[in-house]
């Protein structure tokens, strides 16, 4: 058992040690999935939840798992490509990184904050370059941008999605209930 931990914990060291926002998205949505799994387990084998509740309330949770899921996902994976495509084009960057490209104006001047610009390509032609410096203030920004989109997607968006949706079902629910039941009853 302690081999196939260490050789877990190797690999996610491995691949997120440059970055440390990608490793919070899968976990963030490992968090929601197994979350999801247990909230619909929890509904399907619970004996005082009659069949015909389950019936509804099954779908319901796996809708309610795809805009967790989904929204989470999306929203901190749009936060970070955008937080590191800002400092990729040299929008954000640490000061001994502004320096490097004020020393180099006339390499980069005209490129600086540039969408096609990418200093993770000058990274591998300058050995002069202060990367430590750029991947951990990059790596920073981004985990940051994710933490806070991740922040904003589980308590605002997903909350207004999912009641939505929710609302929705339950009005086809509680409609189809009223078709299926002799005229003169009520639900």
């Amino acid at each position: 058992m302690k081999n196939v931990l260490d050789s877990v914990l190797n690999w996610v060291a491995q691949n997120f040690r440059k970055d440390a926002s990608k490793m919070l998205i899968w976990t963030g949505v490992a968090g929601w999935t197994l979350s999801s799994l247990a909230q619909v387990g929890a509904v399907l084998f619970n004996n005082k939840i009659s069949n015909e509740k389950k019936s509804f309330l099954v779908p319901q949770e796996m809708a309610d798992a795809a805009v967790n899921i989904g929204s989470f996902f999306l929203i901190t994976q749009a936060a970070k490509r955008m937080t590191a495509k800002l400092f990729s084009t040299g929008k954000f960057a640490p000061k001994t990184v502004r320096v490097y490209l004020e020393k180099n104006k006339d390499l980069y001047a005209n490129k600086l904050g540039k969408l096609e610009f990418d200093l993770d390509e000058v990274l591998k032609t300058h050995n002069d370059f202060p990367k430590e410096q750029y991947y951990a203030c990059k790596n920073f920004g981004t985990t940051l941008a994710t933490v806070g989109a991740g922040i904003v997607s589980s308590n605002i968006v997903t909350p207004i999605i999912r009641n939505n949706m929710a609302s929705k079902m339950q009005q086809n629910y509680i409609s189809k209930q009223q078709v299926d039941r002799p005229t003169g009853m009520r639900v």
